[in-house]
């Protein structure tokens, strides 16, 4: 089985997706009592845009080891990709219990618990993923939104500025700092925020309407 994945891992990587389904499939079939070929299977499912293809392999996988967290983690994925995301919420906290601790796995928990409005649960998952991955501009992104959405400004601020240094073109990084410089009466910081939003993205309409917000408020220090 090892070699078959590897080889379907080189294919997938390639978006030859046809060809990986055809290593997978053989493998699967030498093999069918592994539950690997099917997670990956899934995996690719997933990856190809076929999230609700993807369960029924993880599904398979879960019945030949019902502690396998991968396949939890795939099952989860597979969920929240179709918008599932109690479902997908519940697999990844299985994920976590039968072992997984990933960044990636705190942010997919993340990312569910926040569509299901469960703020707190939301805002320690995100804190989490970045504690084991500190270079996740996705997840830290996630983490200062949450910051702020619990009115922790600095320390917000903070999370948004540590984005930009790994990710210097990050126009919702801009935006949200120009949001909170506009909170604290800072409409020149506001401005150059918003500014460099729109340079990074020419459509993004709310750092747009922060500037014509701006004008109104402060006319004359906004056209400086």
């Amino acid at each position: 089985m090892k070699q078959s994945t590897e080889k379907a891992l080189k294919l997938i990587r390639a978006e030859k997706f046809a060809e990986a389904a055809g290593v997978l499939d053989r493998a699967i079939s030498a093999e069918p009592d592994d539950p690997e070929g099917y997670i990956l299977f899934g995996n690719m499912l997933i990856t190809a845009g076929q999230p609700a293809r993807s369960e029924a392999f993880f599904k398979k996988a879960l019945m030949l080891d019902a502690a396998s967290a991968e396949a939890q983690f795939g099952y989860g994925n597979a969920l929240s990709e179709s918008g599932a995301y109690e479902k997908a919420l519940d697999h990844f906290e299985k994920a976590q219990v039968n072992g997984m601790n990933s960044g990636n796995l705190f942010y997919m928990i993340g990312l569910c618990a926040m569509h299901l409005d469960r703020a707190g649960q939301a805002l320690a998952s995100f804190q989490r993923a970045v504690e084991l991955d500190d270079r996740d501009t996705s997840a830290r992104f996630q983490y200062g939104l949450m910051l702020a959405k619990f009115g922790q400004l600095a320390p917000a601020e903070e999370q948004f500025k540590k984005v930009l240094t790994l990710v210097p073109r990050h126009a919702d990084a801009h935006y949200n700092l120009g949001v909170i410089a506009m909170y604290h009466h800072d409409p020149a910081g506001a401005r150059l925020h918003f500014k460099r939003a729109l340079r990074q993205n020419p459509k993004h309409l709310l750092a747009a309407h922060g500037i014509e917000q701006l004008k109104k408020k402060f006319p004359e220090r906004s056209e400086k």
